[in-house]
């Protein structure tokens, strides 16, 4: 068990970095937009990033 949480966590990592590593510039401009948004438009985004992952991981098991 602690193998996958590792490797999953690895995953994450490396999937996180592939856009500041290709495009910066787009990173940062993401970045200012999250600054702009409101509380409650940033926990729907991630309670919504949460739903799609956990159905995707049901998906695949």
């Amino acid at each position: 068990m602690w193998h996958d949480l590792l490797v999953a966590l690895a995953l994450v990592l490396v999937i996180e970095g592939i856009v500041p590593f290709l495009n910066p510039r787009a990173m940062r401009r993401a970045m200012l937009a999250l600054t702009q948004m409101n509380d409650g438009t940033l926990r729907f985004a991630g309670l919504t990033v949460m739903v799609v992952g956990c159905l995707l991981l049901y998906a695949v098991r």
